[in-house]
């Protein structure tokens, strides 16, 4: 028997996942969560990074002696390095408010679309290079780590740039499948920042000796490059059967797309919004990022309410399409009174806003499933690719009203799970890498039961709904 662990973090928390293979069986257990709570200081929003690497340590000490360990985490942020190896700084979260207006500033220099021929990325203001333009640490730097390559320095003392979350940061030529070095260059950015890329399955190095102390493991135990984007991760984890497959990764943010052998970057599709990121084995996840249950869990928060599933079963009996949102309005974006922010959105769109709470998850549920059918409708027509199912893994496979609506919303079976889909993928990377599997999606049908929602009702209904808004 092989055991992996998985270091997966989230937006709001972070996983310490052992999984075990013996021949075709996998199990899957989390032996440690920490909270990835963000810290305002002094003006700047920052990630706690420090509690996240402890966190991650107590974690390795709880899972016992494994044969690797990968981190994987979300996308677009990072640590700078100084000449001694030491981090400058706490991270700064990507919902700081510093890059408003860095991206408009940058087009004088470098239009939007040259960019996309070249990075292929959906335009976000939070990706790495508006932050990397507000960064007022950047000459001092020698070293840009993402935060799961910045962890894993911390572990073993080597430098490297996983490939699937350096395709994220806008400095990655997505045709070339390297570092657009001249494009950083041409803004300012000193390329030498950027450290050498590596792909799903390279190691990274064995633990340092201090840590080794500290958690009780050997100091011979490897740490290998996952997919380290948790995006990556989970769709490496995704058990298709077929290649005609659309998928969601739904958690906090949902991205939603399907795989490609190759980029599509089209000037439609880059006004369209979509991303071309890298996946494992040289693919492209051609996606579109869509606000997730972020939503949700805002107004779960803001009412004080923690009984999510009598909410959703008050919601599944609430009256349809009383009130609809576009997830992606900017006014969603932001911590805060997230039910207030829908119903001032609801009267500017001259809708009346929903009756109470159930109403109100309806409505944010609805909301994403016409999202979702949108996106998959626009990235089958701009990719030229069929899809014939949907595959939806993260957590938002345990919402059974989600799904449900989804297949509605689509037409389309959605196949739920895994929920650990991230986990899984990263340790599943890991163990290929040492020989021990050779199909990850193979055992992952194997070794998962997923559960399929049929579409059901009149799409039409949903087709007139969604045409209700102007969806970004």
């Amino acid at each position: 028997m092989s055991v992996y662990a998985a270091v997966d973090l989230g937006a709001s928390s972070g996983r310490v996942i052992t999984v075990r293979i013996d021949g075709d069986r996998v199990s899957v257990d989390e032996v440690h969560r920490f909270t990835n709570r963000p810290v305002r200081a002094a003006g700047t929003l920052h990630w706690d990074i420090l509690a996240l690497h402890q966190g991650m340590l107590d974690g390795l000490r709880l899972a016992g002696q494994v044969d690797s360990i990968g981190i994987d985490s979300w996308a677009v942020d990072y640590g700078l390095l100084d000449g001694d190896g030491r981090l400058l700084g706490n991270p700064v979260h990507y919902r700081d408010g510093r890059t408003v207006g860095v991206a408009e500033s940058m087009t004088d220099t470098l239009g939007n679309a040259e960019l996309y021929q070249v990075t292929g990325l959906q335009f976000l203001p939070f990706n790495t290079i508006y932050q990397l333009l507000a960064e007022p640490l950047l000459d001092r730097a020698q070293t840009l780590l993402m935060i799961p390559d910045l962890l894993t320095y911390w572990l073993t003392g080597s430098r490297g740039a996983e490939v699937t979350n350096a395709s994220t940061t806008g400095l990655y030529d997505v045709r070339a499948g390297t570092w657009a070095s001249g494009l950083a260059t041409r803004l300012g950015i000193p390329s030498g920042i950027l450290p050498e890329l590596r792909r799903p399955g390279a190691p990274s190095g064995t633990l340092r000796a201090e840590i080794a102390e500290e958690t009780g493991l050997s100091p011979a135990t490897p740490v290998t490059a996952v997919a380290s984007h948790d995006t990556a991760s989970a769709v490496a984890a995704v058990p298709a059967r077929i290649d005609r497959f659309a998928y969601i990764s739904s958690g906090t943010w949902s991205l939603v797309g399907l795989e490609s052998p190759h980029p599509v970057l089209s000037e439609e599709s880059r006004l369209a919004g979509f991303s071309n990121e890298t996946g494992l084995d040289g693919t492209i996840r051609y996606l579109r990022n869509v606000m997730g249950l972020w939503i949700l869990q805002e107004s779960v928060r803001a009412w004080g309410d923690g009984d999510l599933p009598a909410l959703l079963r008050a919601a599944e009996q609430a009256r349809p399409f009383q009130a609809l949102i576009d997830p992606d309005d900017p006014a969603f974006l932001s911590p805060g009174d997230m039910p207030a922010r829908i119903d001032a959105y609801c009267v500017r769109t001259g809708q009346h806003p929903p009756d109470g709470r159930a109403a109100t998850v309806r409505c944010v549920l609805e909301s994403l499933a016409l999202a979702y059918r949108r996106t998959i409708d626009d990235a089958v027509r701009l990719s030229g690719q069929k899809v014939e199912v949907v595959h939806l893994v993260g957590g938002g496979a345990r919402n059974a009203l989600l799904c449900q609506m989804t297949a509605d919303a689509t037409g389309l079976p959605v196949v739920a799970g895994p929920v650990e889909a991230a986990a899984l993928g990263n340790a599943l990377v890991q163990a290929r890498a040492q020989g021990v599997v050779t199909d990850i999606r193979d055992l992952v049908r194997r070794g998962e039961q997923p559960i399929t929602y049929q579409p059901r009702g009149d799409q039409d209904t949903w087709t007139r709904a969604g045409a209700r808004l102007p969806f970004h």
